[in-house]
């Protein structure tokens, strides 16, 4: 269930169902070689390619969607196939951003590139009070960037550990992380501006093992901790937009929430948004905002936190989700995942699972009411 075998040859790797993005990270990178794959070591394959996949590499490599070649597919009906550009062709598109919709995946085979094994890095932590000039620097850093070059903006707490002032310990920060995955020397100099923002808490520029890199944000998400999400995509960072992170997200409530920008363009942007499932090619950034604490009495606090956060920053988004972030209560929105593909997307769907027997995201016959 989890086998990962590279071929560096064809720089391509198959992975089985239940394999995770470290193991894969794992394989490839003896090989010099890695895929588009998340930012959490723990992340199943298959639910993150099968939804879409934004990542370090997505704007030099595409995303995880983009470098799904082949997979193996058991229908509804129990057959076996294998979908490919030249086998079934239709429903590789369709899980190519379409989700667990179609059937139960047994193999993905991806396309691999030449990465690492060191990538150069940066992680900065600005205070709280430095997070509006610390997001109008990222906005400018990421409007020129380079493909192999990737930052996200996160609002987090501040972790009890060296070498982060004792007195900010539990306070929000703005933390800017980055990876460059071309040459180190140019990767130095693409990152240097980084260590000069602002009057950072801490400020890292250095080369690190990539593999290393994926597991970095592990610590924040940990298993059976309980979680609730939105997002919207954006077309830019407006001033207004920043000034209400700031509000919004500048005392986040619950040891492990966070809020964050996942930068988009480059190769994502250079695909058709109907060239697979996954439409949304033009945003420049994905906006996430994610509740996490530990205790089941606060549920309907932290849910109801992240729902009026969403509220209050929704305005500024281009209106569209993406597929893998949507929650349990938010099958309304079905519709804003696929956007101009749904219709194709059940059009597929209603061929190869006619029963509506995978109904992840509420794609079937009973899916009209959710057109919106």
């Amino acid at each position: 269930m989890d086998d990962v075998h590279v071929d560096p040859r064809t720089r391509t790797t198959r992975v089985g169902p239940g394999a995770r993005w470290q193991q894969v990270d794992h394989e490839t990178q003896a090989f010099g070689l890695a895929t588009t794959g998340g930012v959490h070591s723990r992340t199943g394959v298959g639910g993150l390619t099968l939804g879409g996949g934004i990542g370090y590499l997505a704007r030099s490599c595409g995303l995880a969607v983009d470098n799904l070649r082949a997979a193996e597919v058991v229908l509804a009906d129990g057959r076996v196939v294998s979908a490919s550009q030249e086998e079934h062709p239709d429903l590789l598109w369709a899980l190519r951003g379409g989700g667990g919709n179609l059937g139960v995946v047994t193999s993905l085979e991806l396309q691999l590139y030449e990465v690492g094994p060191e990538v150069m890095t940066a992680q900065v932590f600005l205070p709280i009070e430095q997070a509006a000039d610390g997001l109008a620097f990222y906005r400018e850093l990421m409007a020129d960037a380079a493909d192999v070059f990737a930052c996200y903006a996160l609002f987090v707490n501040v972790p009890p550990v060296d070498p982060f002032p004792v007195e900010r310990h539990g306070q929000t920060c703005l933390a800017l992380v980055a990876c460059h995955a071309g040459e180190l020397e140019a990767g130095a100099a693409d990152l240097a501006p980084l260590k000069a923002v602002g009057r950072p808490l801490s400020a890292t520029v250095a080369s690190m093992p990539y593999a290393k890199l994926q597991q970095s944000f592990d610590a924040g998400a940990p298993d059976g901790a309980r979680y609730y999400t939105r997002s919207g995509y954006l077309d830019e960072l407006s001033d207004d937009l920043i000034a209400a992170l700031v509000e919004g997200a500048g005392e986040l409530p619950f040891p492990l929430s966070n809020v964050f920008l996942e930068p988009m363009g480059g190769a994502v942007a250079r695909v058709e948004p109907t060239a697979t499932a996954f439409p949304h090619r033009a945003a420049r950034f994905n906006l996430g905002i994610q509740a996490g604490w530990l205790e089941a009495s606060q549920d309907a606090a932290a849910s109801a936190w992240t729902r009026s956060l969403y509220a209050t920053l929704e305005p500024h988004t281009t209106g569209a989700v993406y597929v893998n972030y949507l929650d349990h209560d938010e099958k309304s929105r079905v519709h804003r995942a696929f956007g101009p593909n749904l219709e194709r997307l059940r059009s597929v769907k209603a061929a190869y699972d006619p029963d509506d027997l995978f109904d992840v995201h509420g794609l079937g016959a009973g899916a009209e009411a959710l057109r919106g």
